[in-house]
């Protein structure tokens, strides 16, 4: 019999998750099984996962192929109807040993076919943590999951839950095995990050974690910090922006869009003047700040004017690294009855604003010619700078250790050193 067969679709969280699973199914002897761990943030996401799903059971045609993460979650009857489909397994179940047990020890089809339970009624978070997620040089680690807001594109909640957080000791040990183990960044992931601490005894903010991390692991030479909602950023954190060195330059921000009319409908938690006093704000206190940022294009209701706006927001916000979505309905959100944006202006946007976020890049890119940079080694030949730049090198480094390098070139947007 055959180890499981993995495949991952979706976010940082999906693949660190399916690094614990890899593990629970391990511990739990199961063998012979192909498991799917989905992503349900678009439409596109979900059609993409049934795709795949018949991709992979006709070369594993006698595998037992489970299907989890949030496409599961969201629509389990959707997965549960295919006939390539023998289990169906939700979010919280899957971070669970009682199901990878039950699917090892009773492999003839007797276990439920559809385990997904009600998300909202979980309040912790998993309890399984894995050490080591990522490349030989960065790790993850998962602080937080859910979200308590409803904004109305997103079908994420109903996914993922309601926001739980991590105690700030767990965190603060893991990352100190992490450490002992030779890590030199790591990443702190989650569903909606700056909602960290709000479910804790004191609601401590995102912020001092940070803080925490940083001063009780003083070995970790690099924190860095995935997507945040910059309108939740607290104070502590604007302190750890501008006095910790070891707290990375580079933040990824959830804007979604520039016109306060469409960030209205939206149901997000800031304007337009918001997001641009944020970036002005965390690149005064630190100028070597860089920032990526997720932008929906076609957004319903969107007009030529409105998306302008989310173009110059690009300029105004200095936004280097941009994500760019187009917007496609999805099924049980509020957007998706709205009155939508033809396809063809849909796609056309999102060219643009690609293209504006390619300009952006080529600029950051020619900035950093002669300046030098501590570059974190991934592969003997490539490396990223603290603002999140690959680094392409000719001699070989160290892999995992962080090397002062001068930049000479760029390519491709790329550097060159």
């Amino acid at each position: 019999m055959n180890a499981p067969v993995f495949s991952t679709m979706g976010c940082r969280l999906n693949a660190y998750e399916t690094e614990a699973m890899k593990e629970l199914a391990d511990t739990a002897g199961l063998r012979n099984a192909v498991i799917v761990n989905t992503c349900a943030v678009t439409a596109e996401a979900v059609r993409k996962a049934r795709q795949d799903i018949r991709k992979l059971r006709r070369t594993h045609p006698d595998a037992r192929l489970i299907v989890t993460g949030c496409a599961a979650q969201t629509e389990p009857e959707t997965f549960a109807q295919m006939e390539e489909v023998d289990a169906v397994i939700g979010n919280t179940e899957k971070m669970q040993n009682s199901t990878w047990q039950g699917l090892a020890a009773d492999f003839i089809g007797q276990t439920e076919a559809v385990q997904v339970d009600d998300i909202m009624s979980v309040t912790e978070t998993a309890g399984h943590l894995i050490d080591g997620f990522g490349t030989r040089s960065r790790a993850y680690v998962q602080v937080q999951n859910g979200c308590d807001h409803r904004c109305t594109f997103c079908i994420i909640p109903y996914g993922r839950g309601n926001s739980r957080s991590v105690p700030a000791g767990v965190v603060v040990d893991q990352i100190k095995r992490l450490v002992d183990k030779g890590y030199n960044e790591v990443v702190l992931t989650g569903v909606d990050l700056t909602s960290w601490g709000a479910d804790l005894p004191a609601e401590p903010k995102l912020g001092d974690l940070v803080m925490r991390i940083l001063r009780l692991v003083p070995d970790l030479q690099r924190l860095r910090i995935s997507s945040i909602d910059s309108i939740e950023v607290d104070d502590n954190l604007m302190q750890a922006i501008a006095t910790e060195p070891r707290l990375m330059p580079h933040l990824h921000l959830s804007l979604q869009h520039g016109d306060d009319l469409i960030l209205k409908r939206m149901k997000r938690r800031h304007l337009r003047d918001d997001a641009i006093r944020f970036s002005q704000e965390a690149r005064r206190l630190r100028p070597d700040m860089t920032f990526g940022a997720d932008i929906i294009a076609g957004f319903p209701t969107e007009t030529e004017a409105m998306f302008e706006n989310s173009l110059a927001l690009v300029k105004e916000c200095d936004l280097t690294w941009l994500h760019v979505f187009p917007y496609s309905p999805r099924p049980g959100t509020p957007a998706a009855r709205m009155p939508a944006v033809e396809g063809k202006a849909i796609k056309e946007r999102a060219a643009r604003l690609r293209a504006a976020g390619t300009t952006q890049v080529e600029q950051h890119v020619t900035a950093q010619l002669g300046r030098s940079h501590k570059v974190l080694m991934e592969a003997p030949h490539m490396g990223r700078t603290e603002q999140f730049c690959e680094v392409r090198v000719s001699e070989p480094q160290p892999t995992g250790q962080v090397v002062d390098l001068t930049i000479t070139g760029g390519r491709d947007n790329v550097l060159l050193a």
